[in-house]
């Protein structure tokens, strides 16, 4: 489900406010990067660890959120996986436009659809309402795993989500 990392820091217009104060500072950032580090080194995972803390997903969660909406399951997860990949491997700016049509268009989807997806207002309302939702059912951050009325959140092994879906927690 889409969730908007930056809401706190989000002007009314959409665009992020660098002035805004979210409580997070740099040693905040460094601290989830070494939970990260020890993640990646524990299960040999590959990823650009250097990413800028000022990257917006918001435009790759409405692309996401389109595409869902508007094509087939395959042709979704194949954009949502060269999303992920594109941020979390290569590095790559999720929130521009450029970057997503790319991404779009080598799995098969118009770029000129992707366009117009983000210039549409009424899309745009849609995934707030959405953001607000996962706000509501208790959602303060990413990822949040939740079964059965328990969650996780974070970047977490996996022994606590097999507690979390054993009802441990």
């Amino acid at each position: 489900h889409p969730f908007d990392l930056r809401a706190s820091t989000r002007a009314p217009d959409g665009s992020i406010d660098e002035s805004a104060d979210d409580g997070k500072d740099d040693a905040y950032y460094e601290r989830a990067r070494e939970n990260v580090r020890r993640l990646q080194e524990r299960y040999d995972v590959e990823m650009d660890l250097d990413l800028a803390t000022e990257v917006d997903s918001l435009n790759a969660q409405l692309v996401s959120y389109h595409v869902k909406q508007e094509h087939d399951y395959e042709q979704w997860l194949e954009l949502d996986e060269a999303i992920l990949a594109a941020l979390w491997t290569e590095g790559r700016d999720i929130g521009d436009t450029d970057v997503l049509v790319e991404l779009a268009t080598e799995a098969g989807i118009d770029g000129a659809a992707i366009r117009s997806a983000l210039d549409d207002d009424g899309l745009r309302a849609e995934v707030r309402e959405r953001f607000t939702a996962a706000e509501q059912q208790g959602v303060t951050g990413v990822p949040t795993f939740a079964y059965d009325g328990y969650a996780a959140r974070g970047a977490v092994p996996p022994e606590p989500l097999e507690r979390l879906v054993e009802g441990v927690l």
